[in-house]
């Protein structure tokens, strides 16, 4: 049974058209930047250029997508062979010296344009994570799921700018609550935009800055 959806239509029509247009541009725009980063990644490990790993998309009418997010590789060959699927941490003695490089202005997040572009992904909303996680998450943390309850997963988005990586369950129980108040800004077109805004505005610190992990 379809259900109706509690994001404003005239946000969702404005909202992916903003992901196109800002996506499509910026590709066209980093072209060069993506051959510069290539080149460095090939050189300094080895492995290949992109990294792609299964995440939990939006959810709605009861399924739940599922899809590749594309970013550049930023820590060695088999990086989970033996831990498995694990949260990075600061410091994290699995990434490369030019991935942390990227890491901490978030250029490993380019190639995630591509999945903007095809619809897996927004610009701004709750950050995907991996089906395994998920689903150990869901035992501990009650409605975690639904935190991409009929909305497109982000590149960025408000849990991310306020808070960072997950290192621990108690960082994953505050995110949460940053993603369901996102959720709440999509029902009403004014709320939602100073909410982008703010978070548009907190990204661009986060990578002038070299904040990221």
């Amino acid at each position: 049974m379809k259900h109706t959806s509690f994001v404003h239509p005239t946000i969702s029509i404005i909202k992916r058209n903003i992901d196109l247009t800002f996506s499509i541009t910026c590709l066209l725009l980093t072209l060069p930047l993506f051959v510069v980063i290539a080149l460095m990644i090939k050189l300094s490990s080895r492995g290949d250029i992109f990294y792609c790993q299964l995440r939990v998309g939006k959810m709605k009418d009861g399924k739940v997508q599922h899809f590749n997010m594309i970013k550049f590789r930023t820590m060695v060959t088999n990086a989970e062979a033996s831990s498995g699927a694990v949260w990075a941490t600061s410091n994290d003695n699995r990434l490369t010296p030019i991935g942390k490089l990227l890491r901490k202005v978030r250029l490993d997040e380019l190639p995630q344009f591509i999945n903007v572009i095809k619809g897996d992904m927004s610009l701004i909303g709750p950050r995907p994570e991996r089906p395994e996680i998920v689903i150990e998450l869901d035992k501990v943390i009650p409605f975690y799921s639904e935190r991409t309850y009929d909305i497109t997963p982000g590149i960025t988005g408000l849990a991310q700018v306020n808070q960072g990586y997950d290192t621990c369950i108690d960082d994953v129980k505050t995110k949460i609550g940053y993603d369901f108040a996102y959720s709440l800004s999509l029902t009403k077109p004014h709320r939602w935009l100073l909410m982008d805004l703010k978070i548009v505005f907190k990204t661009i610190l986060i990578m002038v800055l070299g904040r990221g992990q």
